[in-house]
């Protein structure tokens, strides 16, 4: 089996497993525990409808209540809308073309809405997404294709290690005053002719400056249209904003996830609506929706002469529709066509509006956390790749893989910087943590190469010495709880909050209320991180601070930085089990959120035959800052 091959049945085997999952929360529970999970919206509001793109109808609908649920719903993603009358038989599917928390539009494929749909009591179901796993699965197919062509297959041989990377490349001198030297050489590399650049950017080393810098870079360089993409929105958007912010015109394809009025104004969307011929398309599409409307109003009891008029007019709405495609693909090119960077998700860079560009060079973000397979869509389209990422932190989320180690887990990144390490820039100063903090990572996970920046190397909390600090609940007898495959300790999660209240107090005498420190309260396990909101949301001493607390698991603190960090490591068993903390790549995340303290919580006993977690207590013990849990008034 090739490379492109063993991908493909990776792939397989994770569409299989995730479609099976979906299909089974869809058949299996009932509507409030699928709204519950973020996967249904009831009941809804159909607020506007006009038919578009294609002889496709758009409608616009809300919700009208739960409006304080999270949701699942994306741009570009299959949903089902229904009728709760007759759930099983009353369905029309579609695809999102706008979602924000509460409204939605989707497109149909049909001139009306079916009789069932004014009925009432409607909502909308969250499909499967085949089209994700389509466009990943047709870029290994294209992959496997072109790699036999000489020219155009070359960046692809040299990408799966079939042809090397030529070492000798061609500098360009590139130095920044605002950037440490690793930034500078980084940007450096990213600007030489190799057609690969891996930018490594542990935690806090300002990886998302550095490819801002080497975005305007490479504009100045090459002269020529990039596009920038990453595995989340929410990555989209943060490069997104950074770039509009320094003044480069940047386009996002798709929707955003973050509810920003300047982030949606540099969607295409919001730049087609204020394109110079709109006004004429909207025109057109006001004489269509006019001829629409009226074919509508015949009712299904009409005549052989009731039929041919409702015919009639519906041809005219669909010719008015051929020349509104044309005014907008026109305005599409036009925008695109003047935009110094093109930036999508790495299934968005297959966005119809963007399919068949191609660019001298593409950043990848977040590339230490994105599926192979998702990678070669935006690959395919370039001459040059750059990614930018840290293999050292979360890896992407595979559903169907039992081993961290195996198949879609191991990356293109983690591939390519083992394949290619002198292509490799590490950034190596960061702006985040106290030394102290920084040091046991940076032993464990970087070589010891990361070194503080001065601005934060000796930052702590006022009044305070110790930025780090291990509290061990060895032999107090606080043995983690499983029920159901659910990981929580409860007389953990009391001690934590007792030292908490103990330490906001002391916080509130030293710190205005402005200038209050922010405190994450972070568990590996979901349970422990629900039982610790359900605690402290409780406790009348800490309800004051709670918009200063956050607390959640560790992959929803990635990106993120406090303050001050606990983490509760929750597991304490008589057999040395600890589950998924053996995976250290998120609890090097948990570690470096931390700016000014981290409180680490556990059992020794339990972590310490790991390589890790000894490495951490001799690390704690050496800069005396190893303490037991008996030291505290435990009786909580």
């Amino acid at each position: 089996m090739n490379y492109f091959e063993e991908l493909t049945a990776l792939l397989n085997e994770e569409q299989r497993y995730d479609k099976a999952q979906h299909e089974a929360l869809l058949l299996k529970s009932n509507l409030n525990e699928r709204r519950v999970q973020g996967v249904t919206w009831f009941p809804i509001s159909i607020t506007n409808s006009a038919l578009g793109r294609g002889d496709y109808l758009t409608i616009t609908l809300s919700k009208t209540n739960n409006l304080e649920e999270g949701h699942r719903f994306r741009f570009g993603m299959p949903v089902s809308l229904f009728s709760n009358h007759a759930p099983d038989e009353d369905r029309l599917d579609g695809i999102i073309a706008f979602v924000s928390r509460d409204t939605m539009r989707i497109s149909f494929r049909v001139e009306e809405l079916p009789e069932w749909s004014r009925r009432g009591k409607l909502g909308v179901d969250l499909l499967f997404d085949e089209n994700s796993y389509r466009e990943m699965h047709d870029a290994l197919s294209q992959a496997k294709e072109l790699r036999a062509d000489f020219r155009q297959g070359r960046l692809i041989r040299q990408l799966i290690g079939e042809e090397l990377v030529v070492q000798d490349q061609v500098e360009v001198a590139y130095k920044h005053p605002d950037l440490n030297a690793s930034q500078n050489n980084a940007i450096q590399h990213i600007l030489s002719s190799s057609p690969l650049a891996i930018l490594h950017g542990p935690p806090g080393t300002g990886k998302t400056t550095t490819l801002i810098k080497a975005v305007q870079a490479l504009l100045k360089q090459e002269n020529k249209q990039l596009l920038l993409v990453a595995p989340s929105n929410t990555a989209v958007d943060v490069l997104t904003e950074r770039l509009d912010a320094i003044g480069i015109s940047v386009t996002r394809i798709g929707n955003p996830v973050k509810v920003s009025d300047h982030l949606q104004e540099l969607t295409l969307d919001a730049k087609v609506e204020r394109h110079s011929a709109n006004r004429e398309m909207k025109n057109l599409e006001k004489q269509a929706r006019a001829y629409t409307d009226l074919a509508q109003k015949y009712k299904r009891n009409f005549g052989k002469s009731e039929r041919e008029q409702r015919k009639a007019l519906f041809d005219e709405a669909r010719k008015l529709r051929k020349e509104i495609d044309r005014i907008q693909d026109y305005i599409v090119e036009d925008i695109l066509n003047k935009v110094e960077v093109i930036t999508a998700t790495l299934v968005g860079a297959n966005h119809h509006t963007i399919r068949s560009r191609h660019y001298e060079t593409i950043i990848i973000d977040e590339a230490a956390q994105a599926l192979e397979p998702a990678c070669w869509i935006p690959i395919l389209k370039a001459n040059k790749v750059i990614l930018a990422g840290d293999h050292c932190q979360l890896p992407p989320t595979v559903k169907s893989n039992s081993s961290s180690k195996e198949g879609l887990y191991h990356t293109l990144f983690e591939k390519l910087v083992k394949r290619y390490p002198t292509e490799v820039s590490l950034l190596n100063v960061q702006y985040r943590m106290n030394a102290q903090i920084q040091k046991y990572p940076s032993q464990a996970l970087y070589a010891d190469q990361l070194q503080a920046a001065a601005s934060v190397s000796d930052w702590t909390l006022l009044h305070d010495v110790k930025p780090i600090l291990f509290i061990d609940t060895a032999g107090a007898g606080f043995e983690e709880t499983q029920v159901d495959g659910a990981i929580y300790n409860t007389e953990e999660a009391y001690f934590l909050k007792t030292h908490l209240r103990a330490l906001l107090q002391d916080l509130k005498v030293a710190y205005s209320d402005q200038a209050f420190p922010s405190i994450g309260v972070i568990a590996p396990y979901r349970r422990q991180a629900i039982l610790l909101k359900e605690l402290l949301g409780q406790d009348e001493e800490i309800v004051p601070f709670t918009n200063s607390i956050q607390i959640n698991t560790i992959d929803s603190f990635q990106g993120q930085e406090k303050d001050i960090i606990y983490i509760s490591l929750t597991r304490s068993n008589a057999e040395q089990h600890i589950g998924f903390l053996s995976d250290v790549r998120r609890m090097n995340v948990a570690m470096t959120r931390a700016k000014k303290k981290l409180i680490v919580i556990g059992d020794s006993s339990t972590i310490g035959q790991h390589s890790f977690y000894k490495g951490f207590l001799d690390y704690i013990e050496s800069i005396d800052q190893y303490h037991s849990v008996w030291e505290w008034d435990i009786q909580v």
